[in-house]
């Protein structure tokens, strides 16, 4: 890592993502973020909320790394992002996982390989991984489906592959928008009880929902989106943990 990107001051097992004054302005001029400040702790659980057009998808965006802020400090894992080389990022983007709201599966590749592929892309020996890939699939439920195209899928299951391809090499950060917008109640508290699952095993967790009984259930320390600016946010100094 290159270390002029490392954030001063920044400690091992301190916040695992801190914005400090982040805005992004588009190349229209239309301004998606304005003056955004939070840190979330590792090891939290954290639901991001908001209308429509509030901000959420660029804010995600900064978090994976898609984006980089236009004014302020993004900082993820210590490293200020703003700053970070085009050598820093794989490595960071490794640490993430990330469920897309529209999934993202390859047609071509099945179930097996659409989970696979962050192994694949790393030209990972198939020996390493393909344990791990069948254990993670038979969790989801999809044990029986690893060769299934993912046109053959309900939307359902291919929601659960693609948190299987979000989550197989066990992320530091979990981001996931709308993961249970596609899905019936059930299907959606179950793939709730996956996330939990994940967030005791020590990653944490960002969830992007518009279910706001889903957020008042669960206890967790909420980001709340409005017009591009944060209307509530966990404490800077000490961000909550969820309740199990």
């Amino acid at each position: 890592m290159n270390e002029k990107t490392r954030t001063p001051g920044y400690r091992e097992g301190g916040p695992i993502v801190r914005f400090d004054k982040v805005g992004v302005t588009y190349g229209s001029g239309t301004q998606a973020l304005r003056n955004v400040s939070f840190e979330l702790e590792s090891g939290g659980f954290y639901f991001l909320t908001g209308p429509s057009g509030a901000g959420k998808s660029t804010l995600l965006k900064l978090m994976y790394l898609a984006l980089r802020p236009s004014q302020g400090r993004a900082n993820l894992f210590g490293v200020d992002v703003g700053s970070a080389s085009r050598d820093d990022l794989p490595m960071l983007r490794r640490k993430i996982g990330v469920v897309f709201q529209d999934f993202r599966l390859l047609p071509h590749l099945s179930v097996f390989d659409n989970v696979a592929m962050p192994f694949r892309v790393r030209d990972v020996p198939l020996a390493d991984y393909a344990e791990d890939v069948d254990d993670l699939l038979r969790w989801v439920g999809l044990g029986g489906r690893i060769d299934a195209l993912p046109e053959t899928l309900s939307g359902g299951e291919q929601q659960r592959v693609a948190i299987a391809r979000a989550v197989v090499g066990k992320p530091s950060l979990l981001i996931a928008d709308e993961p249970t917008g596609n899905v019936d109640p059930d299907m959606g508290a179950r793939i709730i009880r996956l996330f939990i699952e994940l967030h005791k095993l020590g990653a944490t967790v960002v969830i992007a929902t518009h279910d706001l009984d889903l957020v008042r259930r669960s206890g967790a320390p909420v980001l709340r989106l409005e017009a591009g600016e944060l209307t509530q946010a966990p404490n800077l100094d000490q961000a909550p943990k969820a309740k199990r």
